[in-house]
């Protein structure tokens, strides 16, 4: 098997093993199937999900690793792991500003009330 398909997107972009599209930077992130109607497959699958995508199925030849020789897309993806660096995402600070305000949006909405605020509005009637 010296030939595999891939599918293609309209900015150049590659579907990926991870089910998201991929810039092709890293060839072996890109998802090849060795029969074309394979490919075609995924393409209506993708399809019928963007109506906006506007893909191929192209070939590719495999180098001697069996990785897909294809060329990289100008429209560069940033990868997951420099976006969970860049956001501080994952981290233990990350997590424990998360579950203080998890803990905060907990709180009733009269919990910062003081017993005399709220019996004054035990007292008050409603307005008509």
């Amino acid at each position: 098997m010296t030939e595999v398909f891939v599918v293609r997107n309209q900015l150049g972009q590659y579907w990926g093993k991870k089910k998201r599209w991929v810039d092709g930077t890293k060839p072996r992130t890109v998802a090849h199937f060795k029969h074309e109607d394979e490919g075609l497959n995924q393409l209506v699958e993708l399809s019928s999900k963007d109506i906006e995508l506007r893909g191929e199925v192209a070939s590719a030849p495999l180098d001697e690793r069996g990785v897909p020789v294809i060329e990289p897309s100008e429209h560069l993806i940033p990868d997951e792991d420099d976006l969970l660096t860049e956001t501080g995402a994952g981290t233990a600070e990350a997590t424990d500003t998360e579950a203080e305000t998890t803990k905060e949006d907990a709180k009733p909405a009269d919990a910062g009330l003081d017993q005399s605020d709220a019996a004054l509005e035990e007292e008050t009637p409603p307005s008509p």
